[in-house]
């Protein structure tokens, strides 16, 4: 491991407003059902930034919606630190980063726990389509902690995973709510949409069109 990542994989624990369960543990209990009573301190709709990589868009969501509790969630200390620290230095209060297994979801979050998520650029797992944050089998773990009103946010600048998304949706019975093959260029002033991360200003140097699409997750 390069020297700079281990030293951020030492001090990850150690940030005020990171938690790290890479695995179960009895002696560390993770905040299930407490998360706005005991980690914000305040209680507000909760939002989770899923897979987050350096957490750009939980920041910059933090900074647009002070009036929700922002969650960063990915197993990549590394660059989970990225984003806690920003998140620090700016001050906010209303954002914390969770280094965890995605699919353990229910281990962390209690029930009806989580009001909203956003997905952006995760992996498209071009050969394993159960692995795509939008297969069945994670809106299966969603639904244990989220409300069923919820709203699922999918930014990407994947045909597979777009196309793919917008089956699930249809197989599984949900609400479409929104739908964009290219939001640059058609909403160039939607402050959550013009949020621009690491690797989406990279795909955009490429010269490829960024999609969206939000859902409703059910029951």
């Amino acid at each position: 491991m390069p020297k700079i990542k281990e030293k951020r994989m030492e001090e990850l624990p150690k940030l005020d407003n990171t938690l790290v369960y890479t695995d179960f543990d009895e002696q560390n209990p993770a905040p299930k059902g407490t998360w706005n009573s005991h980690v914000f301190e305040k209680d507000q709709p909760i939002v989770l930034e899923l897979a987050c990589g350096k957490g750009e868009y939980s920041v910059g969501l933090a900074e647009l919606e002070p009036d929700k509790n922002y969650v960063g969630i990915d197993i990549k200390g590394n660059r989970v630190w990225v984003g806690a620290t920003e998140a620090l230095e700016k001050g906010l209060d209303n954002v914390r980063y969770l280094r965890c297994f995605i699919d353990h979801l229910d281990q962390f979050f209690g029930k009806d726990e989580v009001d909203e998520a956003w997905i952006v650029f995760s992996d498209p797992y071009l050969k394993k389509e159960r692995k795509r944050l939008t297969a069945p089998k994670f809106l299966k773990t969603y639904r244990k902690v989220m409300k069923p009103d919820a709203v699922i946010h999918l930014k990407t600048d994947s045909d597979v995973l777009y196309e793919y998304t917008k089956e699930t949706i249809e197989q599984e019975g949900l609400q479409l709510l929104d739908d964009d093959r290219d939001v640059h260029n058609n909403r160039p002033d939607d402050p959550k949409l013009s949020i621009i991360t690491y690797y989406e200003e990279m795909h955009l140097e490429k010269g490829k069109t960024i999609k969206y699409l939000s859902f409703r997750l059910g029951d």
